[in-house]
């Protein structure tokens, strides 16, 4: 969950977004980007995927 985190936290602030602003534009609290990002082992998977879509990222799932 780390490296999701940080990445996430590397994308909003090359965006210049606050995280209330990133919490707007994907539909979710401030409080949740404020969990994703220090990385919150037990998070809701579609509020994810929202802030994810505010990137047009996409989590995937692969077998290694």
């Amino acid at each position: 969950m780390d490296d999701i985190a940080n990445e996430i936290k590397q994308k909003r602030k090359a965006l210049g977004l606050t995280q209330e602003e990133l919490a707007l534009y994907a539909g979710v609290s401030a409080k949740f980007v404020v969990e994703l990002e220090s990385g919150k082992k037990t998070i809701r998977m579609d509020k994810l995927l929202a802030v994810l879509a505010v990137f047009d990222c996409a989590l995937a799932v692969r077998h290694i």
